[in-house]
């Protein structure tokens, strides 16, 4: 359900890695609205959840990181290099600046 808002979380997060509440709490301010609310108990539980399955094999997405209940991204998975690719392609195009052109109408003309 979180799945790309901890992704994206993670890897501004680099090679140290953020505890499990801290990216819980990363998470919930980012899907907490005034229109739609949410539990930090409930979210906190997804995250927890998501980051166990995710991190049990060599090839999985998220890795232990050091520290108790500490997880970071593992570079070495196949899964996660097609994610950074993806996640770069998505800022390579909002970075691209924008050409701005002078639309207003000149009073002394």
């Amino acid at each position: 359900m979180y799945e790309q808002t901890i992704f994206r979380i993670l890897k501004e997060a680099g090679p140290a890695g953020l505890s499990v509440k801290k990216i819980a709490r990363h998470v919930y301010n980012e899907q907490n609205t005034f229109f739609s609310v949410v539990n930090f108990a409930d979210v906190h539980r997804e995250v927890r959840l998501f980051l166990t399955r995710n991190s049990r094999h060599a090839n999985s997405m998220c890795e232990h990181a050091e520290g108790w209940g500490a997880y970071r991204l593992n570079r070495n998975s196949p899964k996660t290099k097609q994610l950074m690719l993806e996640f770069r392609d998505d800022e390579d195009e909002d970075d691209a600046p924008k050409p701005t052109t002078d639309l207003s109408l000149s009073l002394f003309d």
